[in-house]
């Protein structure tokens, strides 16, 4: 009987699994670990001996306890809110209650109180009130921003206190702008390292006045340059220094490349890693370092009131 061999093939073998190509965004925001340093590196934490801070979050936000802002502060008392909020950013003091008067005698222990021709008047030229839901000329803040960054000298702080508070919602945000700067790609870092970009009220205010009220304040505020990346005053910190209210272009850059960078640095303050959101009641106060945080106050309260005073510190020329 013969013997039939087995047919070879002549197919080749079959190809090992390949991973489709799939294109990531350009400018794409990533998952993964982030730094999160809440103070700088060799930064001394010493222990408070005059108020109690409670943390509101891992990187920002915490609430004082233990201080009546309702009279002066020692100056002990005033080198621990100091240290707190250049440790914290914003601080938080609940039901505080305080007059007009007495929250810009707060605010004058960190300087000069500026006026903003922009906004409405409250008790005092300086101290600016938000009255939302009434006759005023409607404003709107849910958008990151930092105050005034228009200025040659943008805000050193503000202190802001809840008058009236809607049923829900009317919280407020902040985000920490050193955490957003410490975790931007190397590359990004060294391109705008030394870099520039335009601030002007007209963008953020536009949405609101028209050219009859906005013409005749150019001359007073005229686009000022700053740093891209600027270093706080007092911790020496590097932070990212551009807001979509205010920052028009980077000096230097074709329209389109400086759109497409400012987008993208702009939208590190979303990272929820950076923020804190804060509940409000009526009579609580909040202080926020201007020149390390951006704010967002969410707007999902309509038809209900929400009533606000704030006072803001001058500040000095960023570097």
């Amino acid at each position: 009987m013969a013997v039939v061999s087995p047919a070879v093939s002549s197919a080749a073998p079959a190809a090992s699994p390949t991973l489709r190509e799939a294109r990531v965004p350009a400018d794409g925001m990533y998952e993964g670990r982030r730094t999160l340093r809440r103070v700088p590196e060799g930064w001394e934490e010493r222990p408070y001996e005059l108020i109690d801070v409670v943390p509101q979050g891992r990187l920002i936000g915490a609430e004082i306890r233990g201080v009546d802002l309702a009279r002066p502060l020692t100056p002990a008392l005033r080198e621990e809110l100091g240290r707190a909020l250049l440790e914290w950013k914003v601080l938080f003091f609940r039901g505080a209650k305080i007059t007009s008067e007495q929250q810009r005698a707060f605010a004058l222990n960190w300087g000069e109180l500026e006026t903003n021709p922009l906004l409405a008047r409250g008790s005092a030229d300086d101290v600016v009130r938000f009255d939302k839901g009434g006759s005023a000329t409607p404003t709107y803040e849910n958008v990151w921003h930092a105050d005034v960054t228009f200025r040659e000298r943008p805000a050193l702080g503000a202190v802001l206190q809840l008058r009236e508070v809607p049923p829900v919602g009317g919280d407020t945000m902040w985000a920490d702008m050193a955490a957003a700067y410490d975790n931007l790609l190397d590359e990004v870092k060294a391109r705008i390292e030394g870099a520039r970009a335009v601030h002007d009220f007209i963008p953020g205010f536009a949405r609101f006045y028209g050219p009859e009220k906005l013409i005749p304040l150019q001359e007073q505020f005229p686009p000022v340059t700053h740093p891209v990346v600027r270093r706080h005053p007092e911790t020496g910190r590097k932070m990212l220094f551009v807001n979509t209210s205010f920052t028009t272009h980077i000096v230097g850059m074709e329209r389109a490349e400086s759109d497409r960078l400012l987008s993208y640095l702009v939208r590190q303050a979303q990272v929820p890693e950076y923020q804190v959101r804060f509940h409000w009641q009526a009579g609580d106060v909040a202080f926020w370092d201007n020149r390390s945080t951006q704010h967002y106050a969410v707007d999902d309260y309509a038809p209900h009131r929400r009533v606000a005073e704030r006072v803001a510190i001058a500040g000095d020329r960023p570097y």
